[in-house]
């Protein structure tokens, strides 16, 4: 993969794919497998590209496809994941996951279903529904439900009324 591709066609999308790794993972190990495979089936598939959607709806697409494919494939790991173990150079809008606060609201995540988890992550970085239901191959009536529901679990997650 050359520097220049690395620079243009990933950085600017790191956090998402920061994201969608971390709340696929629970361990150091996997988050950086997980986003080291994303990387690459991006450049793998560079070509396959149609430009029928933004180049971020593609990287989005691909990071959760990825994600969903190596966590079928995976062990659960019973580390979890902390803001320390950010690959050098990798940052989350020069934000780290330090804030206890978000670690809680992975944790909770984490509990959601596997698409769930996509879709409440794309909600979370402001997308339409249109672009949500596009990224994880669902239909877009049923998208404002859905987040209504992730919402609801979530909610009762972190107030510790869900196991």
């Amino acid at each position: 993969m050359s520097n220049d591709f690395y620079a243009i066609s990933i950085e600017p999308y790191s956090a998402i794919i920061i994201k969608i790794c971390r709340a696929y993972t629970n361990s150091q190990e996997d988050f950086e497998d997980y986003y080291q495979e994303v990387c690459l089936q991006i450049w793998r598939t560079r070509n396959n590209f149609r430009g029928q959607s933004e180049w971020s709806t593609w990287v989005y697409r691909l990071a959760l496809n990825v994600s969903l494919t190596m966590l079928k494939k995976m062990k659960n790991n019973s580390k979890y994941f902390t803001s320390e173990y950010l690959p050098s150079g990798l940052t989350e809008n020069s934000q780290t996951f330090s804030d206890e606060a978000l670690n809680h609201l992975y944790d909770a995540i984490k509990r959601l279903s596997e698409v769930d988890r996509g879709v409440i992550l794309l909600y979370l970085e402001e997308k339409s529904y249109k672009e949500i239901a596009e990224i994880t191959g669902t239909n877009p009536n049923n998208i404002g439900v859905r987040i209504k529901r992730i919402k609801e679990r979530l909610k009762k997650i972190l107030d510790g009324k869900v196991n």
